[in-house]
């Protein structure tokens, strides 16, 4: 397993002491040499990349709450059941056709149309609850 630092390479390999195993050479940053047990392999050039900002938005709180309580009453779930952002519909017994109706309910509730590839990148409340703000942030604009 090869992990890295900001200006560091550290090779270390299995062992249940988790001692690194002294295997790698570094030359200079964008170069780097290793060896294990004995055996030599080419140089790795490392190449720098441009760091990549990733924003996500979580949707709001009130959604994610509408979105729990349709889910329980698509599937007829007992009150005490926990439902949250991160439930799965399959981990809540939902098949295929749950699925379906669930979304349908949730197109009835919001006034959205949801397309049929979005539908089936669904499998959690919450990325129900984010594509449900995200149509509807379109929606309004």
């Amino acid at each position: 397993m090869a992990s890295f630092t900001s200006t560091s390479f550290c090779l270390t390999s299995f062992n249940p002491t988790k001692t690194p195993v002294p295997s790698c050479r570094i030359s200079n940053p964008g170069l780097v040499f290793v060896s294990l047990k004995g055996r030599t392999f080419p140089p790795i050039t490392l190449q720098s990349r441009v760091p990549r900002f990733q924003i996500a938005c979580a949707a709001k709180p009130e959604t994610v709450e509408k979105v729990c309580d349709i889910v329980k009453k698509q599937l007829a779930l007992p009150d005490g059941s926990a439902v949250t952002g991160e439930s799965k519909f399959s981990a809540l017994g939902a098949d295929s056709l749950d699925t379906v109706e669930i979304v349908m309910g949730l197109e009835e509730e919001f006034g959205i149309s949801v397309e049929e590839e979005s539908a089936q990148s669904i499998s959690t409340v919450q990325d129900a609850a984010d594509m449900i703000d995200k149509l509807l942030e379109s929606k309004n604009a």
